[in-house]
């Protein structure tokens, strides 16, 4: 349950991007990203940092076990690209990512100590990978994590209902969508 969001607070999108979204989720992406949308918008209207995170698993940072067999996904030349589903702009932050982790490998925590960055929103895709990973780490680093619960999905629906009862309460505040943009909303006024 959100009670409280820090008036230095980024919004963090993981992987909504179009190669990840063609995947089978538990959860209809279109339902998440309608979420994701009304985030996006409150973060705009409150005029704080919006990242988006993408994954390319073939950079050359990236090391997976041989016998891990990985999901094969047919590449093309949009793969790569964030939904047009979500309103990006220019002035947003991308951050390309090489594992399931956006710290690792990146500038982001740079990004975000740059802005004075001290709490983070998690949101994206797949709960129990990418956005937890990128929890876990931030956890590490000291950040103030909110999890938006109903702007995520994992492909396996137990995964994201572990990581959304066990993991995430140990890392930070778990809420709704409309709950958060409503904590938001009353920090922004009181700054």
């Amino acid at each position: 349950m959100v009670t409280i969001i820090d008036k230095h607070t980024a919004l963090v999108l993981i992987d909504l991007q179009n190669g990840i979204l063609q995947m089978p989720m538990a959860d209809t992406i279109a339902g998440v990203l309608t979420n994701v949308a009304k985030l996006v918008a409150a973060f705009r209207v409150a005029g704080l940092p919006i990242i988006f995170v993408n994954v390319d698993p073939s950079g050359p940072f990236i090391r997976i076990r041989k016998d891990a067999n990985p999901p094969v996904l047919p590449r093309n030349d949009d793969w790569l690209n964030i939904t047009s589903d979500i309103d990006t702009r220019p002035g947003d932050i991308y951050i390309t990512k090489p594992s399931w982790n956006a710290f690792y490998n990146t500038k982001i925590d740079e990004e975000l100590t740059q802005r004075n960055i001290t709490g983070i929103v998690l949101a994206g895709v797949s709960t129990s990978i990418g956005v937890e990973g990128t929890a876990r780490s931030a956890a590490e680093r000291g950040y103030n994590i909110t999890f938006a619960s109903d702007a995520m999905t994992d492909m396996v629906a137990e995964s994201q209902e572990r990581s959304l009862k066990y993991i995430f309460p140990r890392l930070g505040q778990v809420d709704l969508t409309e709950k958060i943009i409503e904590v938001l909303e009353k920090t922004q006024l009181y700054l």
